[in-house]
C-alpha cells in the first residue's frame, strides 16, 4: 500500500474514533491538499477512490488536473490559496469548489465569469477570524452585509471558511466559526489543517483541508 494511502487511512480512523467519542452523527470530507506534490503521489489516493483534492495555485491546478479530471468525472478539486480577479476565468474552468472568498471586487468578477459556465462553483467566504492584518478574510463584524451582497451576486455560498491565528488555542476561533455559520445559516465549514483538524472536529468542521499528515512535508 502506497505511503499516502495508509496515511490517509489512518486518519480516517483517528477522525471516526473521535467522532464516536463525541456522540456527533456527521462524517467531515477530507480535502487532500496537493498542491506543490507530483500526480505519482496523488494517483494512488485516486486509485483508492479519494475524490477532494486541493490546489492553491491556478496554473498548477490547469497543469495537473485536467486530463485527470476529463478521466474521472467524480474527482471534486478545491481552490484553497488566494485566488486573483485575472485568474477567476481560468479558475472556473478547473476548480469546483473555492474556499477563499473574501473581498467585493472578487464576488463580483466570479459573478460575471460564472454565467459563462453550466455550473456555478460552490464558494466558502473566507472570515479573519482572528482579526489579523497580515490574513486575508472578510471581517467578522463585516460578514452578514458581505454574505448578503455575494447572494444579491448570485453566488451559491456554501459555507464559510478560516485559518485560525498560529501558536493560539484554535478552539476559541473554531467555537466561533460555528457560531457564525450558524447564524448565516449555512451548512459547510471549511476548518482544520494538518496540526489542528482533530479540533475541528469538535466544532462541526465539514471539510478538513490536510496535506502534510497525507502527503509529508514539502521539501
Amino acid at each position: 500500500m502506497h505511503k499516502t494511502v495508509q496515511n490517509l487511512l489512518n486518519i480516517k480512523t483517528q477522525i471516526k474514533t473521535k467522532i464516536n467519542e463525541l456522540k456527533y452523527n456527521y462524517s467531515p470530507k477530507i480535502i487532500a491538499i496537493s498542491k506543490t506534490f507530483s500526480m505519482s503521489h496523488i494517483m494512488p489516493l485516486i486509485e483508492n477512490d479519494h475524490i477532494n483534492f486541493g490546489e492553491n495555485k491556478v496554473q498548477e491546478a490547469i497543469e495537473k488536473w485536467s486530463e485527470i479530471k476529463k478521466n474521472k468525472k467524480n474527482i471534486k478539486l478545491h481552490m484553497v490559496g488566494k485566488l486573483q480577479t485575472n485568474k477567476v476565468k481560468s479558475a472556473l474552468e478547473i476548480f469546483d469548489y473555492i474556499h477563499s472568498l473574501d473581498n467585493i471586487k472578487l464576488a463580483t468578477k466570479i459573478s460575471n465569469e460564472q454565467k459563462k459556465f453550466i455550473n456555478k462553483p460552490k464558494i466558502f467566504i473566507q472570515i479573519n477570524i482572528g482579526n489579523e492584518a497580515q490574513k486575508s478574510g472578510v471581517n467578522k463584524s463585516n460578514i452578514l452585509d458581505f454574505y448578503n451582497t455575494c447572494k444579491n451576486l448570485n453566488l451559491n455560498i456554501v459555507g464559510t471558511m478560516c485559518l485560525p491565528p498560529i501558536n493560539q488555542d484554535p478552539n476559541f476561533f473554531f467555537s466561533e466559526m460555528k457560531k457564525i455559520n450558524k447564524d448565516l445559516n449555512l451548512k459547510e465549514i471549511s476548518m482544520g489543517m494538518s496540526e489542528d483538524y482533530m479540533e475541528a472536529i469538535k466544532h462541526s468542521a465539514t471539510y478538513l483541508r490536510i496535506g502534510s499528515k497525507i502527503f509529508g512535508q514539502r521539501s
